[in-house]
């Protein structure tokens, strides 16, 4: 979702300067190794840092676009992310794409182990009786790769900047929206 149907505006190293955590390793991870009491309170300050940024949220050019033809021609949409559940619904809400997504395929860290676990991905094709053969991930980060190849789907890679750094994890890259959308119709 971040990155990928909405401009990517998180500031990791801020976050985990602002919670404490250790510098180059991933939040989740590192709020998972802390006690269980100070998780909790670390958990709890992320939940606030991620709904403000939900609120500035925007959306990816030509997200509506896409989510409208995938509509059209009947595929199943959803979110696979290391957001909480409350916070990727605000997220969807400020960019106007909430429309689109059904609560229960919005799979996020409240209900399974986070990307790159492909957990997530499994669960939403359970949900859907869908085969991974016949799936699709497209994310911008090596997590969103990682989980979709675990799980047996196609990988898209969306890197507005061309460079595609995680090849060995990628089907396809493109560089828009726009362009995932040639590449599928």
């Amino acid at each position: 979702m971040d990155g990928t149907l909405t401009h990517a505006i998180h500031d990791f190293d801020a976050i985990r300067e602002a919670l404490a955590l250790p510098e180059g390793k991933p939040i989740l991870e590192s709020i998972a190794d802390l006690p269980d009491d100070e998780a909790t309170n670390v958990k709890q300050r992320l939940d606030t840092l991620e709904y403000e940024i939900a609120d500035q949220a925007t959306a990816q050019p030509h997200s509506e676009e896409l989510l409208s033809l995938l509509k059209e021609n009947d595929c199943h949409v959803g979110i696979v992310t290391r957001n909480g559940h409350g916070i990727a619904k605000a997220t969807l809400k400020a960019c106007k794409l909430d429309a689109f997504f059904q609560p229960e395929h919005i799979i996020s860290r409240d209900c399974c182990r986070p990307k790159p676990h492909p957990d997530g991905v499994e669960l939403l094709l359970s949900r859907w009786s869908a085969e991974a053969e016949s799936a699709v991930m497209v994310g911008d980060y090596l997590f969103d790769l990682e989980a979709g190849k675990l799980a047996g789907t196609t990988t898209v890679h969306l890197d507005t900047s061309g460079a595609f750094a995680w090849p060995d994890h990628t089907d396809y890259g493109v560089v828009s929206l726009q362009s995932l959308s040639a590449l599928w119709y």
